[in-house]
């Protein structure tokens, strides 16, 4: 085993130069052999479980034999992988090179056997000169675990071990010797189970030594005689002795990115029984001394509690060994150097443990832990959590109450939101990036551009007054990036700022939770909202702005991003909805209070129930909180049944009349009066001498006293004129735009269109007979008998139907879409050959234009009539031959060509269109029937939350426009209103009272939604 120890210094020399790096994880696969036993394995497991343990280590070296086959080849097909995948083109030797610093996984072949040419290889690698035993690689892993790192920053003294694995794959007797040795050496051994040979051997036998004969001659499939057993049982009990350094992987069962975890376990426990502070120092006991530290096998001091043990940490003896004290500035420095010069390698939280690669949290944990710096150092670390999506040590620093510096928040927006590869400006790369631009470029160049601009000019410049000037730039940028981020968010849900009187420290809270929203970090962005206040109101705007941007994602056919963005959305609505059940079953009076508390989170003030119904969330204003809590609107806090209601009228008259249920049945009975006076009036008063009588004046002036009134209500309510509580920031525009949304609304305000245009035609063309004024009136008054059908909709029973019907007409409207270009297609082929030449096709008046007999038989063909006497030719009636007459008088009929390939289109037609198009309309109906049958219940609760609301301020017209002026200039429910100041300054005790109440009661539901939310998730 003894080998010049120059000749391993020698290679390690060359190693380090040509690859330009001191590695901080290392990697050595052994197990290359000849196989008399064919066993198949997963090698593209083992393949991306190396990358991705390697992409985790940092600068990690991968030692291997270089052999042309087995284990050797396997390796180099992944390395070959990772070049592809991370370096595209520029994977070879003129691109992306080895010792690249941009390469931070370094392939390299040492001890090589055979003579495979490496030189036909195409991706950057390094290899030594060749030594043909294995105890030249035992050596060189044993020299490899003596040298030292600078693991924080390549810059500060600050030394480490440089941690080494011993991957075992496949494998040979010669192997399972080599393991031996390396664990007598204290390495750690990573066992590839499943992988066969020496591997499985080793594994079979630290769990089941009584088999190994059976075992071994199995999968090696030699002959073993007395001296060969012997030789293999003893290097196996040296296994076994040493077995806590033996980690396991198992290739059929395992994930590929557990190995990272089991591998960082391995070097842990490794060192935690090893003698650090003695190797390579000849006066190690000494310096130890000298340092006051106690022996190996002494418990250090204690504090009087019993929970925590000060000087047994690793790092802590790292620092001593360097002869750091551990003092703040140290700190600092020590965790900011790995800051600096290390990417964030963002591992799945699902299989990350607290020793999973890199072992810097590890490390950086320990010291802030001895040192007693962990609230004043942790930001740094926490800092570095986050970017790598290491949930475990976020849970735990936020438990130590570490809090995270703002001044970090550009920085983490560069490094995990923004996309590096791609130009902000120039190019479309489909990633989160670009869509936050599609909504906002200004906010989201702020976001994920400008620190990365400030850090390159700073750079460029020489040390001096510029670059301290860019540094406090730098550090100025997290306030306009914090903006910017809540800009954004309010612009995807559109909504108009709500500014606060003060910041808190909630405000920290909620600026990481909106980040894990943009990088849809689903873990981060739980805690944090664990660890916010507003739970409810806060999870359903993470939802709502999720879904939105799911929707943006789809909108550029990113659909892995959209569906992983709508899954996200769920887990929030699912969280609220869960909470809600949950604060129902404790505490019902509460539950449904918070429902219409109002709060604010990243400038949008609302209240949970106004919230999810502005934003669609069905299951929320469907739940029974939601319910409860419309119940006490729609009655006014009196009996939720209709005859105690009733009665309630003469023990509680104002309670009664101001209650949204006696202003809906009060005004839809104002409606149904009026559509009898308007019915009158369009029968009998537009330009007869009735209407000379005055009482047909007295009728049409009524129809337009009840037309003011009711659209101004209808327009208070689509612009939010007379603000209320519980009603949102939004911008005009949105609600309008929601407001439009409401298919009610939109025949309402067709109903208004039509009538304003009867009145301006009746008014404006004269005419004794009035025939145009009769159609427009006629066709709003039939606009309004279909207004009159959302009287039902609060029915439980009618309400579903009338949703079908709705639902249903998009569908019509779908189909007609299709059924117009068939109809046109068909009946221009029928004119073109039935009249054919025809010239005047737009002449004469517009209700003579051919266009219309043109569509008019492939349209009531449709019906099943068929007007086959016209198709044919046959019916010379009423129409003239004569070219002359009918090109100079388009209202005489030209008559029809016979044509027999009219006949058969038409035959072809009529199968298409009457068991083809009819019957599809028919099966989307049916479906349509089906979908919302089975979803009625929620859909009328939606709906009917529309009502509520709007007969919450509303007043029935016409009495509404005796009340307008007042209701402009004193709403006593808005904050301002003169109502509310003069209460103020006249019952100041009671307004005091009744604000000290509120807020007592608001801080009881933050605590009340706090504690629930724990307890469902079980997560602190």
């Amino acid at each position: 085993m003894n080998r010049d120890a120059s000749k391993v210094k020698e290679v390690w020399n060359k190693i380090q130069n040509g690859v330009n790096s001191t590695p901080t994880m290392v990697f050595s696969v052994i197990g290359d052999s000849d196989s008399f036993v064919p066993k198949p394995w997963p090698k593209t497991v083992f393949q991306t479980a190396l990358i991705e343990a390697a992409k985790s280590g940092g600068e990690t070296w991968i030692l291997y034999r270089g052999n042309e086959k087995g284990v050797s080849r396997c390796v180099r097909e992944a390395y070959q992988s990772y070049g592809d995948m991370e370096f595209g083109n520029k994977n070879t030797g003129y691109g992306i090179c080895v010792n690249d610093t941009n390469r931070h996984i370094k392939l390299i072949s040492i001890a090589r056997k055979g003579a495979f040419r490496t030189e036909y290889l195409t991706d950057p690698h390094f290899e030594t000169n060749g030594e043909d035993d294995d105890s030249f690689l035992l050596e060189f892993e044993k020299y490899v675990s003596e040298q030292d790192v600078s693991f924080f920053s390549q810059k500060m003294d600050i030394k480490m071990p440089v941690p080494i694995a011993v991957i075992v794959c496949e494998g040979d007797i010669d192997t399972i010797v080599h393991i031996s040795e390396a664990l007598k050496n204290k390495l750690p051994v990573i066992i590839m189970k499943g992988s066969g040979k020496a591997a499985d051997l080793v594994f079979d036998f630290l769990e089941n030594e009584r088999q190994l004969k059976k075992k071994a001659s199995v999968l090696f499939g030699i002959r073993f005689d007395d001296k060969k057993y012997s030789e293999l049982k003893a290097h196996l009990d040296t296994i076994d002795e040493n077995r806590d350094l033996v980690g396991v992987f198992d290739l059929d069962q395992d994930d590929p990115l557990m190995l990272s975890n089991i591998v960082g376990e391995a070097v842990i426990s490794c060192w935690s029984m090893e003698n650090i502070l003695q190797r390579n120092n000849a006066n190690g006991l000494e310096f130890a001394n000298s340092l006051n530290l106690r022996p190996k096998t002494a418990i250090p001091h204690s504090q009087t509690n019993g929970t925590t043990i000060k000087g047994s940490s690793l790092a802590w003896k790292l620092l001593r060994r360097n002869s750091v004290n551990p003092e703040k500035k140290i700190i600092d420095q020590i965790l900011g150097g790995f800051k600096l010069e290390s990417r964030p390698y963002v591992l799945n939280p699902k299989f990350s443990t607290p020793t999973s690669l890199p072992l810097y949290f590890y490390f950086g944990y320990q010291l802030l832990q001895e040192s007693d710096l962990l609230e004043e150092c942790g930001p740094v670390l926490l800092l570095e959590a986050l970017k790598a999506n290491r949930c475990d040590y976020v849970r735990v620093l936020l438990d130590q109450r570490v809090k995270f510096d703002p001044k970090n928040l550009p920085e983490l927006y560069e490094q995990t939101v923004s996309c590096k590869d791609c130009k902000f400006k120039s190019e479309d790369c489909l990633h989160m990036q670009w869509i936050l631009k599609q909504i906002e470029e200004k906010h989201a160049k702020r976001m994920c551009h400008k620190y990365r601009c400030k850090v390159i000019k700073m750079n460029s410049k020489k040390v001096g007054e510029q670059q301290k000037y860019i540094e406090e730039k730098i550090e100025e940028l997290h306030l306009p990036v914090a903006k910017s981020a809540e800009a954004l968010c309010r612009e995807i849900l559109r909504y108009e700022e709500f500014t606060k009187d003060s910041s808190t420290e909630d405000d920290n809270i909620s600026l990481i939770l909106l980040w894990a929203i943009f990088a849809n970090r689903k873990e981060l962005a739980e805690i944090y909202w664990l660890r916010g206040k507003n739970h409810l109101l806060t999870g359903l705007v993470c939802s709502a702005i999720l879904k939105k941007l799911s929707k943006k994602a789809n909108n550029v056919k990113e659909q892995v991003l959209s569906n992983d963005l709508e899954e996200h959305s769920k887990l929030f609505e699912q969280r609220c909805l869960g909470i809600m059940d949950r604060m129902y079953d404790e505490n019902a009076e509460q539950a449904i209070d918070l429902m219409d508390t109002e709060a604010d989170i990243w400038g949008i003030h609302s209240c949970p129930l106004t919230f999810a119904y502005e934003n669609f969330m069905y299951d929320v204003v469907a739940h029974t909180c939601s319910q409860k809590n419309m119940n006490r609107q729609w009655y006014n806090n009196l009996a939720p049944d209709l005859k105690p209601f009733i009665k309630s009228a003469i023990r509680k008259p104002r309670m009664f009349l101001s209650a949204p249920l006696t202003k809906y049945m009060f005004n839809y009975v104002m409606f149904f009066i009026m559509l009898g006076i308007y019915s009158s009036f369009v029968l009998t008063s537009i330009s007869t001498k009735y209407y000379e009588k005055n009482i047909g004046k007295l009728f049409e002036f009524i129809v337009y006293a009840w037309g003011a009134g009711d659209f101004s209500e209808k327009l208070i309510s689509c612009f939010g004129c007379l603000e209320e509580k519980g009603r949102s920031h939004r911008s005009k525009w949105s609600r309008a735009k929601r407001y439009l949304y409401d298919f009610w609304n939109v025949v309402d305000l067709l109903s208004y269109f039509l009538l304003i245009a009867a009145v301006l035609v009746y008014y404006l063309e004269i005419t004794d007979t009035y025939i145009v004024s009769r159609r427009m009136f006629g066709l709003s008054l039939l606009v309004m008998y279909l207004r009159f059908l959302e009287v039902f909709l609060v029915f439980r029973k009618l309400g579903p139907t009338l949703l079908m019907i709705k639902e249903m007409l998009k569908d019509l409207l779908g189909f007609l879409s299709i059924a117009v270009f068939v109809v046109l297609g068909v009946g221009i082929y029928y004119h073109a050959n039935l009249w054919p030449d025809h010239q005047t096709i737009w002449s004469g008046d517009w209700t003579n234009w051919r266009i219309w007999t043109i569509i008019y038989y492939p349209y009531w063909q449709l019906y099943a009539e068929l007007n086959l006497d016209q198709l044919d030719g046959s019916d010379q009636s009423d129409c003239t031959n004569v070219t002359s007459v009918w090109e100079s008088d388009t209202s005489i009929n030209r008559c029809p060509q016979e044509d027999w390939t009219v006949q058969a289109v038409a035959a072809i037609y009529l199968l298409f269109s009457n068991l083809l198009l009819v019957n599809l309309v028919i099966a989307m109906f049916s479906y349509t029937f089906e979908r919302v049958q089975n979803d009625s219940e929620k859909l009328w609760r939606f709906e009917r939350y529309t009502v509520i609301n709007d007969y919450k301020w509303r007043i029935p017209s016409p009495f509404n426009l005796f009340f307008m002026p007042y209701r402009c200039f004193c709403l006593p429910e808005r904050k301002g209103c003169c109502l509310q100041k003069c209460r103020e300054i006249c019952c100041k005790d009671a307004v005091k009272k009744e604000n000290k109440i509120k807020a007592d009661n608001e801080a009881y539901q933050r605590n009340f939604q706090r504690i629930t939310a724990l307890k469902i998730h079980n997560k602190i």
